[in-house]
């Protein structure tokens, strides 16, 4: 072992003896200091849990607020059949068509061939 080594690990192990040194103290309970009597308190939780929680989200938030809509019953289920009869109407942008079938140039028996060759492990032929 060196003398740099040497040097080195004796000042990490001074380093992390005195960082050992300067752990927390147990100070031991402290005094509550209140300026609010228990009374007061108690009040205060009356009326905090009365009113309505700030912090509520999704099902917790209560009645939902109902928005006036500016278009008629009629249309939106005029708008609903003609959606239901379009060809796809979960479709969006290039899906949005039945895909063509495509013909193929190729005999059914050659590619039932290869499909077994395949699954017996067998080399296709290129």
């Amino acid at each position: 072992m060196t003398a740099s080594k040497l040097l080195s690990a004796i000042s990490i192990a001074l380093l992390a003896a005195a960082g050992a040194a300067h752990a927390e103290s147990y100070d031991g309970v402290h005094q509550l200091t209140s300026a609010v009597s228990r009374a007061d308190v108690a009040s205060q939780a009356v009326v905090a849990a009365h009113s309505a929680n700030p912090y509520a989200d999704g099902a917790n938030q209560g009645p939902v607020q109902l928005i006036a809509s500016t278009t008629s019953r009629a249309a939106v289920r005029a708008e609903a059949v003609a959606a239901a009869h379009s060809e796809n109407p979960y479709a969006e942008g290039v899906s949005s068509r039945v895909a063509p079938v495509l013909a193929s140039g190729i005999d059914r028996s050659t590619v039932r061939a290869a499909a077994r060759a395949a699954a017996r492990g067998d080399a296709l032929p290129l």
